[in-house]
């Protein structure tokens, strides 16, 4: 997928945006409400930023109480007109800091949690350590430091979905092709089994679309495999920073998911996780390429 892909409508949920409660985001949760009723989204989950590494962006940057008071009372505002608003986080993962994730999360109740790995200076795929790190390596060595890190993530078993399996595409290109990536899917197997015994949701984020990999994160052969080693529930989520993202590609996202045969999202609302049906248009594609779960 190469085309820009705007905004989506008429579509029943985005479970992952940022709002200027994230270091890296400047719109406050009423812009996006707004747009959910303008464009027709039914529900969205603000996952904002939570890091647990000294020194990273989202490190201290606000209070637990702070973003669920904003969350939470931007909810019963919303809720009159029809959208409902679910209080997420996104949690950058870091080995070395598991017992402090875990003591947060079994402290602080969320709706949903996301958990991600992410990419910071002192990272080999950083912008002024990418070109010598992937010069001369094979591609199973490339992505090593992430996977290991990601796969980490999902064996810990602290999170309703696992976001953006493969954001580290965003920088290796272009030393990387995207392609290349799709086409070695055995890379990732041991990430997707680790879901699927995990019980973690697979998470479709259509950022990918907007940045150099021009793709989802992961691409649709990787959501097509992970279907196919027993996957069960996948989300997906634009991952909007600016209120020009909101929805950003997520039909094309709905449209991956149908593809590899699933007929609903996943997404918890702060109790188990509930199930999410696609809306009747992307119906016909999981009737022709699978049974919807």
């Amino acid at each position: 997928m190469t085309e820009p892909f705007g905004q989506a409508s008429d579509l029943p949920l985005d479970s992952h945006l940022h709002t200027d409660l994230s270091p890296d985001s400047d719109v406050p949760i009423d812009v996006y409400a707004a747009q959910a009723v303008e464009r027709g989204i039914a529900e969205f989950a603000v996952t904002d930023h939570v890091d647990f590494v000294p020194g990273t962006p989202a490190f201290a940057f606000t209070t637990f109480a702070e973003r669920e008071r904003i969350v939470r009372e931007a909810a019963e505002r919303w809720a009159p007109h029809g959208v409902a608003i679910r209080f997420g986080v996104e949690i950058t993962y870091d080995h070395r800091h598991e017992t402090e994730i875990r003591e947060h999360l079994a402290r602080h109740p969320y709706d949903y949690v996301i958990g991600s790995v992410h990419v910071y200076p002192d990272s080999p795929f950083h912008s002024t350590r990418v070109a010598a790190w992937t010069a001369g390596r094979p591609l199973a060595g490339i992505v090593a430091p992430y996977f290991d890190e990601v796969l980490r993530a999902i064996r810990s078993g602290l999170f309703d979905t696992l976001g953006h399996l493969d954001f580290v595409k965003r920088y290796l290109v272009p030393h990387v092709n995207p392609a290349d990536l799709a086409a070695a899917p055995e890379l990732y197997e041991p990430l997707l089994l680790a879901l699927v015994e995990t019980g973690t949701a697979l998470e479709v984020n259509t950022s990918g679309l907007r940045q150099a990999a021009a793709e989802t994160y992961p691409a649709a052969a990787i959501v097509d495999r992970y279907r196919v080693l027993g996957g069960t529930a996948v989300s997906a989520g634009s991952d909007a920073h600016r209120a020009g993202s909101f929805t950003s590609g997520l039909d094309a996202g709905y449209r991956v998911v149908a593809a590899a045969g699933f007929g609903q999202l996943a997404v918890r609302r702060g109790g188990s996780r509930v199930s999410v049906a696609l809306p009747d248009r992307f119906g016909a594609q999981v009737g022709a390429e699978g049974a919807s779960t």
